[in-house]
């Protein structure tokens, strides 16, 4: 358990078809007195096996409902690609029930909501034919060769796959929702082009924007070395946390 000078729990939230499996060695590479929490949605890692959800705000619920008891400590959350999405999620939906908001969110390779896709827009890859989303899959990354390789592999994980999918690409923002009252980070490939030029619509979706991070490499930028990434994210969280409590004295 951390101290309570120093406490914070960081939460993680994976990609589309991914896990805590993908992050599992962030937790060491953290500061000590972080205590990070890697999140399974329904369907991955440790829930595997359990029904996935297929709807952005009713897996941001699910979810929340999970790390409420723990909201008392202050806390951050950081999401990638559809984690993201579920992270604002979860931080519009504790602020906007009177819960402990997050000190800190950080958005990684997910468009802004005013420029989100959803609801028609040209990817629906949750309805391609198997060969066809392997395929697309196998071109951006971060799917292990092997599920997408072996028949039996893919029956099994297809389905999550697709459900994950849908939370992206029939996620509807709450319109005209404002700024949610935290910091928060974006970070991008650079060469993640369908997605890097949309991502400092941040912006506008928090009181504090501490600017857009980029990186080399595509939509999966850390996994060959997160070292760069989970720097910038202690960083700002640091940042983040040093903002709210010159808030807090100024307001005294």
């Amino acid at each position: 358990m951390v101290s309570s000078q120093q406490a914070l729990r960081l939460f993680v939230l994976h990609h589309a078809g991914g896990s805590h499996v993908t992050y599992r060695h962030w937790p060491a590479a953290l500061p000590d007195h972080w205590d990070v929490t890697l999140l399974d949605a329904p369907g991955h890692g440790e829930r595997l096996g359990t029904e996935p959800v297929d709807d952005a705000g009713r897996l941001a619920d699910f979810l929340l409902g999970e790390i409420e008891p723990e909201l008392p400590v202050p806390y951050a959350l950081f999401g990638h690609s559809m984690g993201a999405l579920v992270a604002y999620e979860m931080a519009r939906r504790a602020c906007d029930r009177g819960l402990t908001g997050p000190v800190w969110l950080g958005v990684s390779a997910r468009p802004a909501p005013v420029m989100s896709r959803a609801g028609g827009g040209p990817r629906r890859w949750h309805a391609l034919a198997d060969d066809a989303l392997r395929a697309r899959l196998q071109g951006l990354g971060g799917t292990p060769a092997g599920i997408l390789d072996d028949p039996a592999l893919w029956a099994l994980y297809a389905p999550v796959i697709r459900a994950d999918l849908r939370v992206v690409e029939n996620w509807r923002p709450t319109p005209g929702a404002g700024p949610l009252p935290t910091v928060l980070s974006a970070y991008a490939g650079r060469e993640d082009f369908a997605v890097s030029p949309l991502m400092a619509g941040w912006e506008t979706h928090a009181e504090h924007f501490l600017g857009l991070r980029s990186f080399d490499g595509g939509h999966f930028y850390f996994l060959d070395d997160p070292t760069p990434l989970l720097h910038s994210i202690e960083r700002d969280v640091e940042m983040a946390r040093q903002i709210l409590r010159d808030r807090s004295t100024a307001v005294q």
